[in-house]
């Protein structure tokens, strides 16, 4: 734990650094001007473009199956790198049930969540399960271009069963209970007999189950999603989440059940795949 806490120590120093460096470069003096668009050009423009929020809304879905989407790419073989570690670390324990965090939001821990599913699923005769336990701000069924007609609090409330939720991502061995209904008490249902007792149905019928949480910090959720579970992997942007926030999710969680930190948005050497989820 040393070496995370020294990593961790110098990736505060050098966003703090970064951070000072507030200058921006100016615009060429001799730049060409920009003719003003007419009022009518605007009005066909607004027709024909996406917006800015669904393009964004797009980029990021994007990149959160970007196993998927491109499976030979740099990010998706570090995801089997880490589908690879976790397998070698069940040979030792049981870990057929993963909780995905982070000490904050925006992290990455969705996009982390997704690609270490897929690739999961993409192992011979394995059947995995891809739960979102967020039901603040669900991103899963967006990231999996999916409209749920029941989820999770549906099951957890009685609503529905775990088969009538679940969805099947077609050409895969993936499943997903996503989110449709947004409780105002998901820290109570998370928390619950109903949703211990629907872990250990589902871990009969998959080989892994990964779940996605909210951050660690601020809301009980990743707390009580990651007590019934085998094993937690932390999410950890560099550049972004201090040193601080670590060591505080940190002591919130069973260290006994933490698999690891996973760097998120480091830049990688030229010539493989930058990535920023």
């Amino acid at each position: 734990m040393a070496k995370v806490y020294d990593a961790l120590k110098r990736a505060e120093e050098d966003r703090k650094r970064r951070a000072g460096d507030t200058t921006s470069p100016a615009a060429p003096l001799d730049a060409p001007s920009t003719p003003e668009p007419t009022k009518r050009t605007e009005q066909i423009l607004e027709k024909v473009r996406p917006s800015r929020h669904s393009r964004e809304r797009a980029s990021d879905s994007n990149k959160r199956r970007i196993s998927m989407l491109q499976p030979d790419s740099y990010v998706a073989e570090q995801f089997r790198a880490l589908r690879a570690r976790i397998d070698a670390m069940a040979g030792q324990r049981q870990l057929k049930s993963i909780t995905i965090c982070s000490p904050l939001a925006g992290d990455g821990k969705t996009t982390a969540a997704v690609n270490l599913a897929m690739v999961t699923a993409l192992s011979v005769d394995r059947r995995v399960l891809l739960i979102d336990c967020d039901m603040r701000k669900p991103k899963i069924h967006t990231a999996m271009g999916i409209r749920p007609e029941l989820g999770l609090a549906e099951v957890l409330t009685g609503e529905a069963t775990a088969d009538q939720a679940i969805e099947a991502i077609g050409g895969t061995q993936l499943d997903v209970l996503a989110v449709r209904g947004r409780p105002t008490n998901p820290s109570e249902l998370l928390a619950s007999m109903a949703m211990r007792k629907l872990l250990d149905e589902l871990v009969e019928r998959y080989d892994r189950i990964v779940l996605d949480t909210p951050a660690v910090l601020g809301v009980p959720d990743a707390k009580a999603v990651a007590e019934i579970c085998d094993g937690i992997v932390m999410i950890v942007r560099a550049d972004s989440t201090a040193q601080h926030d670590v060591e505080a999710a940190l002591e919130v969680l069973d260290r006994g059940k933490i698999l690891g930190l996973v760097l998120n948005g480091v830049r990688v050497e030229q010539g493989r795949y930058g990535y920023s989820s």
